[in-house]
């Protein structure tokens, strides 16, 4: 497993310990129980995989690398490098500038760039047409590239598929940076459409048995398809792949949906099935589907409440928030600062899509139960913070480090 370099200051004296006596302990993933620190005044249950992923902490590297080699150039990123605002607040108080923000609106004039700058290409990667201007102007655009390998490999297999007569469906949000990222790569190789969910999946299968007018589709998609997309010739043969911070229950929900279309509609025999729908199953993240399932796994003990850490943008972090919100009052909070006092939390409303406040988020009269998780851009340091203040609360809680070092103890016996 490489080890990448990434600041001091992103790690944590007691979160990142714990991550990795689990990951040597368990090498398989098999074991997806929370660890459980009970400091008797106030109980933390942990979820097993959490925080920054392999793309991300390439991406770090990466980035930083890029800042140590260039001190007399100018770097720019090309939006943000991953969604969480302590990161890339890192890099703008280091010069860094960005070109666009995160829905692809321009900040800074693409003309302001030389040949000598140092242009970073974000973890969700970028779009041709993109890396295109930026290679019209003399930018390396391969030199600090931080596109995640699994986006990369979304984009590879699409690519293989598209070159084997499928349209590409992809499962993600339009406005998103990674899926504009695919589209852009997938249209290159095949007619390709999104959708954002499985209602418009849905709408998607009236086409495909022809029970809209082709023209209708238009409006239907607008703004979704690729060039020349012909509803009637192009969805006779398709397959999917997602954005890969996206739920990846909802992605093969999506998939297994068209595949019965695709079977029903063309009459298809098992062993058919191939002829008409793509196998794309490999495409899913493995660190998405990670945290996906260790959430599941913290989400089957008791609790009183949940504190998902993360930037409000992204989209991994918002889909454990929505995993969490069906069964506990879950807080999802960028970082420790959103914890007022004892009474109040300040935290973001998916629904509402704005911040909002609470008062008495924790239990009185009792010791509270507290689950604690976060997104894959997400430094450990931050979820820390976030367990020190909520400690610092509790006067009689006991001591964190002799906690910790009993419940690693425990867990080696065991």
């Amino acid at each position: 497993m490489k080890v990448f370099k990434i600041p001091e200051y992103y790690k944590s004296r007691i979160i990142t310990p714990i991550k990795e006596f689990r990951r040597k302990k368990d090498k398989l993933k098999r074991d997806y129980s929370p660890t459980v620190l009970d400091l008797g005044a106030v109980k933390f249950l942990i979820a097993r995989h959490f925080g920054f992923c392999y793309g991300v902490e390439n991406a770090i590297e990466i980035a930083y690398k890029a800042l140590d080699a260039n001190p007399d150039k100018r770097i720019f990123l090309l939006s943000e490098m991953i969604h969480n605002p302590d990161v890339n607040g890192d890099l703008i108080d280091r010069g860094v500038r960005f070109l666009m923000d995160t829905k692809g609106n321009r900040i800074l004039d693409w003309d302001i760039l030389t040949s000598e700058d140092i242009v970073i290409v974000p973890a969700f990667g970028t779009t041709l047409e993109i890396q295109e201007e930026l290679a019209s102007r003399g930018v390396d655009i391969h030199a600090y590239d931080t596109t995640c390998p699994f986006v990369e490999k979304v984009w590879n297999r699409a690519a293989q598929i598209g070159q084997k007569d499928y349209t590409i469906v992809v499962h993600g949000k339009p406005q998103h940076e990674e899926t504009r990222a695919t589209f852009s790569h997938s249209k290159e190789n095949a007619p390709t459409v999104i959708v954002r969910d499985l209602e418009q999946t849905k709408l998607l299968a009236r086409y495909i048995r022809g029970e809209l007018p082709a023209g209708q589709f238009y409006d239907d998609f607008s703004g979704l398809y690729s060039d020349g997309f012909d509803p009637v010739r192009d969805l006779q043969r398709i397959g999917v792949v997602n954005q890969t911070t996206m739920l990846a229950s909802d992605t093969q929900e999506i998939a297994d949906y068209l595949r019965s279309v695709m079977i029903e509609h063309f009459n298809l025999q098992p062993d058919q099935t191939e002829e008409r729908f793509a196998n794309t199953r490999d495409t899913l993240c493995y660190a998405t589907n990670d945290n996906q399932d260790a959430t599941y796994a913290l989400l089957e003990n008791e609790a009183d409440l949940v504190i998902v850490a993360g930037g409000y943008n992204s989209s991994n972090t918002s889909h454990l928030v929505e995993l969490c919100e069906r069964v506990l009052p879950t807080y999802f909070i960028a970082s420790a600062e959103k914890i007022t006092d004892r009474e109040t939390i300040c935290h973001y409303d998916l629904k509402q899509k704005r911040e909002m406040m609470t008062r008495g988020f924790l239990p009185k009269g009792k010791s509270p139960v507290i689950m604690l998780t976060c997104g894959a851009s997400c430094p450990d340091a931050i979820l820390e913070q976030i367990l020190l203040k909520i400690t610092s609360f509790y006067e009689d809680a006991l001591p964190l480090d002799e906690v910790l070092a009993a419940e690693i103890d425990a867990q080696t016996a065991s």
